[in-house]
C-alpha cells in the first residue's frame, strides 16, 4: 500500500453454474484464465488464494503475507455509517439487515464466513455501500409516510455506491487543490447502476437512490423514479405478485423497458444512430433525469463547485457528459466540447477555463477505498 500499486486483480464468474472461471490480471498487464468447479463462495475464495500464493501466477510467497481482508457490504443500513473490523456482533447486524438487501447482503456474508472458515485467524474489514450517505439530514431521507413505519421497518432513504462517491468527490478535490471540507461537489456514477449524490464539506447531504437501488436516475434496467399510483395500478391490472413487480422494475424495465433493445447504453447508442426512435428517446430521458438532479442538488447545496462523471457510462460516453452539460450553462456548468470529445477511461478536467464549476472525469476505484479503509483499521 506504499505506493497503491496493485499486484493482482481478477475476479471469479459463474459461482456453482456451468463454466465457472477465475479471471486473474497480473501486475505486468499478463491475463489468466483457470476453468474449474466452482460450486460456491468458499471454493472459490479457496481457489483466489491458491492462485495469488502460486509459484507460477502469485503475488504473494505464502499466505502469512496477508495481513487482512477488506469486504464490500452492499447494505449496513442505519447500524454503520463508517467500516468496521468484522466481529461476531457484525455479522449478526449484517444479517439483521438482509431485509434490506436481500440480493446483495447474504453474498457478501458468504464472503466473510468464507475467510473466516479458511483462514481463521485473518483480522476482516467490511466496508458498505450505504454508509457514506448516513451524513444525510433527516429531512432528507425521510419519505412522507406514518413515521411509525419507519420506526417499525427502517423505510427511509438510505443511497448506494457510496464507497464510489466517497472515492471521486475526494479524488476531485486532491487533482483541483481544493479542500474537501470546504467544497460543494456533485458526483454522477453512471452505469448500469446509476445514481448521483450531493457532497458537501465532505459529507454526503443528498442521493438519488432510495430505500433500495431502484429510486432515481432511469438505469440499464432498473426503472428509477416512478409514482407509486403507477405500481399499484400495474399490479392491479396485470395481476402481478408482489415477487412479479419486484422483478419488472428491477430486471425488465430502464433503458431495456424503454426501448426493448438491451440494457447496455453502447448498443442503445447505435440503434440511436441508425435512427430508432425509441433509442433516441431514451437517451434523451437518461440525460434529461440526470441534468434534473444536478439542479436540484445545486439549489440543496447553494451552488456547486464540482461536478464529476465516473462509472461505466459517465466515464467513457462522451456524448452523454454533452448532452447532460447542454443548458446548465446558466448554473454555471460550461463543458469544454474539445476537451470532453473522445475522452474514455481516463481521468481529466473537461470544462472551459471560464467555467464556474469544475468538470471532471474521474474512473471510480472502490477497490482502493476498501483497501485504504481496512489498513487504517489495522
Amino acid at each position: 500500500m506504499t505506493d497503491q500499486s496493485v499486484l493482482a486483480k481478477g475476479l471469479i464468474e459463474k459461482i456453482g453454474l456451468n463454466g465457472s472461471c477465475l479471471k486473474l490480471t497480473k501486475q505486468n498487464g499478463d491475463q489468466v484464465i483457470f476453468e474449474g468447479e466452482i460450486l460456491d463462495h468458499k471454493i472459490g475464495i479457496e481457489y483466489i488464494l491458491g492462485v495469488l500464493s502460486s509459484k507460477k501466477h502469485g503475488c504473494v510467497k505464502n499466505l502469512n503475507e496477508i495481513s487482512a481482508v477488506g469486504h464490500r457490504a452492499v447494505h449496513g443500513g442505519e447500524k454503520f455509517n463508517k467500516s468496521v473490523l468484522v466481529d461476531e456482533n457484525v455479522i449478526a447486524q449484517i444479517e439483521e439487515c438482509i431485509d434490506l438487501a436481500p440480493l446483495h447482503n447474504p453474498p457478501n456474508l458468504k464472503g466473510i464466513e468464507a475467510i473466516k472458515e479458511i483462514l481463521p485467524n485473518m483480522k476482516q474489514v467490511v466496508v458498505f455501500d450505504t454508509a457514506f450517505h448516513q451524513t444525510m439530514p433527516k429531512y432528507a431521507y425521510m419519505y412522507g409516510i406514518p413515521h411509525s413505519l419507519y420506526q417499525k421497518y427502517g423505510i427511509r432513504r438510505y443511497g448506494f455506491h457510496g464507497t464510489s462517491h466517497r472515492y471521486v468527490s475526494n479524488r476531485a478535490c486532491t487533482i483541483l487543490g481544493l479542500d474537501y471540507h470546504s467544497t460543494k461537489i456533485i458526483t454522477c456514477h453512471l452505469g448500469n447502476g446509476a445514481s448521483i449524490a450531493a457532497v458537501k464539506n465532505g459529507a454526503s447531504v443528498d442521493t438519488s437512490m432510495g430505500f433500495t437501488p431502484i429510486e432515481g436516475l432511469l438505469m440499464g434496467t432498473r426503472v428509477g423514479d416512478l409514482d407509486v399510483g403507477a405500481v399499484t395500478y400495474l399490479m392491479e391490472k396485470e395481476r402481478l405478485g408482489v415477487e412479479a413487480a419486484s422483478t419488472l422494475f428491477n430486471k425488465h424495465s430502464g433503458m431495456l423497458g424503454l426501448t426493448g433493445i438491451s440494457s447496455d447504453f453502447r448498443d442503445i447508442r447505435q440503434a440511436a444512430k441508425e435512427g430508432n426512435d425509441l433509442a433516441q428517446m431514451a437517451l434523451q430521458a437518461f440525460d434529461y433525469r440526470v441534468k434534473k438532479y444536478i439542479g436540484s442538488y445545486t439549489a440543496a447545496m447553494n451552488g456547486c463547485d464540482v461536478l464529476v462523471f465516473t462509472g461505466g457510462v459517465g466515464e467513457n460516453s462522451d456524448e452523454t457528459r454533452k448532452g447532460i452539460c447542454e443548458g446548465l450553462d446558466w448554473l454555471g456548468f460550461e463543458l469544454d466540447i474539445e476537451k470532453n470529445t473522445g475522452l474514455s477511461g481516463d481521468e481529466a478536467i473537461i470544462s472551459t477555463e471560464k467555467s464556474k464549476v469544475k468538470i471532471l472525469v474521474i474512473p471510480t476505484n472502490e477497490e482502493l477505498m476498501i483497501a485504504e479503509d481496512t489498513m487504517k483499521l489495522l
